[in-house]
């Protein structure tokens, strides 16, 4: 673990992470945005200055009300099916290889996030209305 990242961590909300890594980091690219089912969110930072950091990159996992639940560091932006890949290995829909994870550290409002890929995940989508996510997760049906 990384004391670094876990100071951020545990800000434990969005707004107050991105507001330490400007502090303390500089300014901040937001390289991308990933959501994965209706409860799990994925913004990929990169950072003006790691000094203190495993790497330049960081992906902040929230939760749907923006509580931070995993702060990962990396040397450069992963894809998508690389970060879900290194999660959660045996979906066989994140393929390729898993992502390589400089630092992590998780919070108190971590859980597994293969438990919302499952047939039976949670929704709040009436089954009429959503559509299962490659790899997992609900999202609204397209209308047509």
């Amino acid at each position: 673990m990384s004391r670094s990242l876990d100071e951020l961590a545990q800000t434990l909300v969005l707004g107050a992470l991105l507001h330490a890594v400007r502090k303390t980091y500089g300014d901040f690219e937001i390289a991308d945005h990933w959501q994965q089912g209706e409860f799990h969110h994925d913004l990929v930072l990169r950072v003006a200055s790691s000094k203190g950091l495993p790497g330049p990159v960081l992906v902040v996992a929230t939760n749907c009300n923006g509580g931070v639940k995993e702060v990962l560091s990396f040397a450069e932006v992963p894809s998508r099916e690389a970060l879900w890949h290194f999660r959660c290995p045996q979906v066989p829909e994140f393929t390729g290889p898993p992502a390589k994870v400089l630092g992590r550290s998780t919070t108190m409002h971590w859980f597994d996030p293969c438990d919302l890929l499952g047939p039976d995940a949670r929704s709040e989508y009436r089954a009429e209305f959503r559509a299962r996510q490659p790899g997992g997760g609900w999202v609204c049906r397209k209308a047509g």
